[in-house]
C-alpha cells in the first residue's frame, strides 16, 4: 500500500509539473544606476554603445551586459545551464552610440548585426552592432565597414571573434 501511495505521489507531481504554464516571455527593462555587466562587474553608464539584457527563467532581473558581443559569449558559454526567456539589446538604428536611450531595446533574434566593423564598444572591444531593420544596418556597415548577418550567424561566430575563452577569461 506505501509503495502504491508513493507512486500515486510520483505521479501527482509530474502531471502537475507538466501541466503548468511556460513562465511568460518578460519584456525589455530599462537599466538602473546599478545595473553592471555581468562580466566586468562595472556599471552599464560607463560603457558606451549598444548593450544587452538576457532574461533567465526563476529570475526577477535580467542579466545585464555591457557590450552586445558579451551577450553572445554568454549565450555561446553558459546559457545551457540556465532557461533563457528573451534576449535584448539596444537598436542602434534608432540610437546615440555614447549612451543609447531608454525605449531602444529589441528582441536579439529579430535584429540584424553588423559584424567586423572597427566600431569599438565597451572596453575598447571591436562590437557587434544590432539594427531593427536590415536597411539601417546595410547603409552602416556601407559607411563604416563590415557584414550584415543574422541573430543565428553571429551566435555561431562569437566566441571565436570575442577575445574570451570558454573558460570566461578575457
Amino acid at each position: 500500500m506505501k509503495m502504491r501511495m508513493a507512486w500515486l505521489v510520483v505521479l501527482l507531481v509530474w502531471l502537475t509539473a507538466c501541466s503548468l504554464p511556460p513562465d511568460p516571455i518578460p519584456g525589455p527593462r530599462e537599466p538602473g544606476r546599478d545595473s553592471v555587466g555581468y562580466y566586468c562587474g562595472m556599471t552599464l553608464a560607463e560603457h558606451a554603445g549598444p548593450k544587452g539584457q538576457i532574461h533567465v527563467a526563476g529570475t526577477h532581473n535580467p542579466l545585464w551586459f555591457s557590450s552586445v558581443r558579451d551577450t553572445f559569449v554568454y549565450l555561446q558559454t553558459e546559457s545551457t545551464a540556465r532557461r533563457i526567456l528573451a534576449v535584448y539589446v539596444n537598436d542602434m538604428g534608432h540610437a546615440e552610440w555614447d549612451h543609447p536611450p531608454p525605449g531602444t531595446w529589441i528582441a536579439a533574434q529579430k535584429a540584424w548585426f553588423v559584424t567586423g566593423s572597427p566600431q569599438r564598444g565597451s572596453m575598447g572591444e571591436q562590437e557587434i552592432i544590432p539594427f531593427g531593420e536590415r536597411p539601417l544596418a546595410e547603409q552602416f556597415a556601407q559607411q563604416h565597414g563590415g557584414a550584415v548577418v543574422s541573430y543565428s550567424t553571429v551566435l555561431k561566430e562569437a566566441l571565436s571573434t570575442s577575445g574570451i575563452d570558454p573558460g570566461g577569461q578575457r
